[in-house]
Order: structure tokens, then C-alpha cells, then sequence
């Protein structure tokens, strides 16, 4: 089965294309231009034996500087959750704690709503920083001494803002992330996921359009983990801000969708969702990290549609569109009305008892339908419930085209023998 390119479905004249999956026109909010950070003495030299080809292990050798980073660049669109990650020393964390300058870029420039970070004066950097980014820390660096509200509304106090706002500011965000009613605890009163929704609210309260999630949740047990990542999910949802999320476990990156940077030894070894990373592996050392990935879980319904050989669509006769789904094969067939919306189902026979003068319509009955943006761990229930080809439809419901077992079967084999194959290529 191939994805689903706009085409003629064949019933009916005139017809309605399929919608082909929406591209991400979003702003870049933030701007990664050729970063690179040397940690040593000699920081200069390093940079030019990169520049001369030479990798991580022969700078170290030679000058005793440590490559952290390696001619990094990336966009982040606003709004989105790009996810960094990588195997521990990859230069995940440093790339995120040089977004707001914790960590100083040695070369390269980094923007933010095209304000160039990387250029700023002290003071100008520390109201920018304030302003502009959020951090949530992996182990959740709450003050024992306050209490959560006290806690979420520290930021607002170094800010200057008045108790009665910075109070109202803090309980709105105790309350979107959960904690309504444990404002006046204090962290040690709280369990591991109410530490870390205490530590997101303190990064909301603050307003920032960026927030910074240095591995968030890898302290948590498995389930709270889950629990947290579906939070961030939903409120990304709501609020729609910008997230830079640092991570070393794939199956976190998937769960938390969008695109994700994998880095090796300071540099990026591929950028991209983690569908076209899992079917398009760069490298072998990509190939590998993927290799024992849940594809189910990453593989979406839109990307191994099928075109429908027979769509009904108004205005057919039902007469003549019983011969022709007769000649070519068809028992049933999916109709769809003017705007392409899928109306459901007609069989043939109850095509063929129509009467004179009625439209195709009267056939129709309701059909199981799955969204081409869901996985196909999500769609195989459906799939495997239905003897017929799944109608798989948009966010407005216009029918893209179908999916049957046999061709999530196929993908799957094919998809899991990839890696592998990949891993051993020269």
C-alpha cells in the first residue's frame, strides 16, 4: 500500500481530491545557527580541527578540550514541542542550556522571535531570560521551606510583581496542572508527580513563551511517567506554547509527538518526526537506536492509505454506480458528499433496491472511520473489527482513502526488517 497522493476517486464525475496531510507553516520562534561549545583551554584549536574534519576523539586528544557541541542547527516552530535527545554525554542538555545562555555558545548564534540571545549584553540577557523562558529541571529543585503556592509564585516575586497578581497568576497555574487544594502543602507532603507538576506551574505562572524541560520526568516511576507525559500533551493542546523537551528515552519523544533532534557526540545525527526517522534512518548508528522501537506505536494510518476503487458521490445514479462497482469488483462502496466528507457506506445490493429517481444517498449507511493522524497501534481495534477496508478521514472528516489488516500486516514487517537491514549497510 502507498500513501495516499491527491487523486480522482472513480465513481461519479468531478470528483472530490483526497486532502493530502497539512504542512507546518508555523513561524520558527526559535533559530539554532552552527552552535558549537568547547569545554577546555583551547577552545579555539578545537574549533578548527572540527573545521578541518577531525572528530571528537582526536580534539580531545590533542588540545584536551571536550566537544560538547558540534556545529549544531535547528528550528523550533512556535508552539511546538521539538524533543532533544540522545544517549547520555550526546550534548542534549548542553544544547538546551545554551538556548538561554546557562551554558555559553563558543560559536554560532542562536534567535529567539529573532532577537539574536547569543549577542546580548549581560543585563539585557537576564530580563530576556526572565521574560522569554520557563525551566523544568529533572529533579524538580523545589524550596523545601515554601510552600507549593509559595514555591510557584517565586519567580513572580524576584520580578517584582505585587502579591495579590503574582498570588492569582500562581493559583491559575496550580490549578491547570492539578494540585488545586495542595497550594498551602509543602514539597515534602507531596508525591514524585505532584513535585514536578508543582515545578511545571512554576514555569507557567510565569508566562514564558518558552519553556525549557531538561528530562523532565525520567525520575518518575513508569506510570506517574506516562501520566505526566499525557499532562504536558494536553496542555501543550491548551496553551500552545513553544517546548524544547530534552529526553534520552525514544518511547518519551513518540508519547510527547512532533519532531525530535537525536544527537550523537555533539552533533545531530537526524532531525524529524519519529515516523520519518523510523522509516528513513540516516545513519546506522540511527537505524540502531530505532531498531527496537514499537512501530505500531509511530507508524500513523494516514501514511499507508489506499485508494478506494470505488467512492459514491452525489448526484450518481445509483443504477449506473451499481454496474460499475459490479464490473469492477466492488461489494460496497464509501460515499463521500460535495466537500468530501465521508457520509458512510453503501452495499451493492442495497444499491441495486433503490428506486427510480433517488439518489445514492438512500444506500448509505454509518461505516467505522479511523483518523489518518492516529498510529496504527490506536487504529488496529477498529481495523480488526471490520471485514471491509476502514474509511480513514482528516481533522474534517474528508476521506483520505482506506486501510485493511493485510496493509498494516505489511507495514509492520516491513518497517521492523528496515533497522536491521539498515544497521548492517557499509
Amino acid at each position: 500500500m502507498t500513501p495516499l497522493a491527491p487523486v480522482n476517486f472513480e465513481i461519479g464525475p468531478g470528483s472530490t481530491p483526497a486532502t493530502a496531510a497539512p504542512v507546518d507553516t508555523r513561524p520558527a520562534l526559535i533559530e539554532v545557527q552552527d552552535v558549537s561549545k568547547m569545554f577546555g583551554d583551547r577552545g579555539a584549536e578545537a574549533l578548527a580541527m572540527l573545521a578541518a574534519g577531525e572528530d571528537r576523539a582526536a580534539v580531545l586528544a590533542r588540545t584536551g578540550t571536550a566537544v560538547g557541541l558540534n556545529h549544531v542547527s535547528f528550528d523550533v516552530a512556535e508552539g511546538e514541542i521539538l524533543v532533544v535527545m540522545g544517549l547520555s554525554g550526546s550534548g542534549k542538555s548542553t544544547m538546551l542550556r545554551c538556548l538561554n545562555r546557562l551554558i555559553e555558545p563558543s560559536s554560532g548564534t542562536i534567535r529567539v522571535r529573532g532577537a539574536d540571545v547569543t549577542a546580548m549584553a549581560p543585563g539585557v540577557l537576564r530580563e530576556f531570560r526572565r521574560k522569554t523562558f520557563g525551566m523544568v529541571f529533572q529533579h524538580f529543585a523545589l524550596f523545601p521551606h515554601r510552600t507549593i503556592l509559595g514555591n510557584v509564585e517565586f519567580g513572580l516575586e524576584v520580578q517584582g510583581m505585587a502579591k495579590p497578581a503574582r498570588r492569582d497568576s500562581a493559583m491559575r497555574a496550580i490549578e491547570l496542572v492539578g494540585l488545586k487544594g495542595w497550594d498551602a502543602r509543602y514539597p515534602s507532603e507531596l508525591s514524585g508527580g505532584m513535585k514536578q507538576r508543582a515545578g511545571l506551574a512554576r514555569a507557567l505562572a510565569a508566562d514564558a513563551a518558552v519553556l525549557l524541560m531538561d528530562e523532565a520526568f525520567s525520575a518518575l516511576d513508569p506510570l506517574i511517567r506516562r501520566d505526566m507525559q499525557q499532562e504536558l500533551v494536553e496542555l501543550q493542546r491548551r496553551l500552545r506554547k513553544t517546548i524544547v523537551f530534552v529526553s534520552h528515552d525514544l518511547d518519551e519523544a513518540i508519547a510527547l509527538g512532533g519532531r525530535i533532534v537525536l544527537m550523537k557526540d555533539g552533533a545531530i545525527a537526524q532531525a524529524g518526526t519519529a515516523e520519518a526517522i523510523l522509516a528513513n534512518p540516516a545513519t546506522p548508528y540511527v537505524a540502531r537506536f530505532v531498531e527496537h522501537i514499537d512501530v505500531a506505536s509511530v507508524l500513523k494510518v494516514g501514511t499507508l492509505t489506499a485508494v478506494p476503487p470505488c467512492v459514491l458521490r452525489p448526484g450518481d445514479d445509483p443504477a449506473a454506480a451499481a454496474d460499475r462497482m459490479e464490473a469492477m469488483g466492488c461489494d460496497s462502496a464509501l460515499a463521500i458528499n460535495a466537500a468530501g466528507r465521508l457520509l458512510g457506506r453503501a452495499d451493492l445490493s442495497a444499491l441495486r433496491r433503490v428506486p427510480a429517481g433517488q439518489g445514492v444517498d438512500r444506500a448509505v449507511q454509518p461505516c467505522a472511520r479511523v483518523p489518518a493522524s492516529a498510529s496504527v497501534k490506536q487504529a488496529l481495534p477498529v481495523v480488526a473489527e471490520e471485514a471491509e477496508p476502514v474509511a480513514v478521514v482528516d481533522d474534517a472528516d474528508r476521506l483520505r482513502g482506506t486501510i485493511d489488516r493485510v496493509g498494516i500486516i505489511n507495514a509492520l514487517a516491513r518497517q521492523s526488517r528496515r533497522p536491521a537491514q539498515e544497521a548492517t549497510a557499509p
